[in-house]
């Protein structure tokens, strides 16, 4: 059996549109796409991620939760990423380290959290050296 994933919904709070749009369209450089037409009245945002995957961002009230789930995105400019992400008032922090893997955390303004990291080796492999 084999496994992939297609896409990762997260919610964001009713009147949001454009404030999704900036973040993830604007900043992060996501290509928004079209949602089904069959879930329009959702208000959906839909989002690509790399070659096949999907970022969904549907409309929610806001339920103060403030969990530690997260989706991750790999991307190759960690450092720049992170610089592009404080610059624009937004505030990314780390967390214990991975070997082969660099990584840093931030909340988009709705307060999901969203992991960036560069796979530069098998942490596996390198967590004993």
């Amino acid at each position: 059996m084999s496994f992939r994933l297609q896409h990762v919904s997260i919610p964001r709070p009713p009147g949001s549109e454009a404030a999704t749009r900036a973040f993830y369209g604007d900043l992060l450089g996501l290509l928004e796409i079209p949602a089904p037409s069959s879930m329009q009245d959702m208000e959906v945002i839909w989002f690509q991620i790399g070659a096949d995957a999907e970022l969904h961002c549907f409309r929610e009230e806001p339920l103060g939760d403030q969990s530690d789930r997260h989706f991750c995105l790999v991307i190759e400019d960690l450092a720049g990423t992170r610089r592009k992400l404080a610059d624009a008032g937004h505030a990314p922090y780390d967390v214990a380290p991975i070997a082969g893997r660099p990584r840093f955390f931030c909340r988009d303004p709705f307060g999901n959290i969203i992991e960036f990291t560069t796979i530069v080796g098998d942490y596996l492999a390198l967590q004993d050296s």
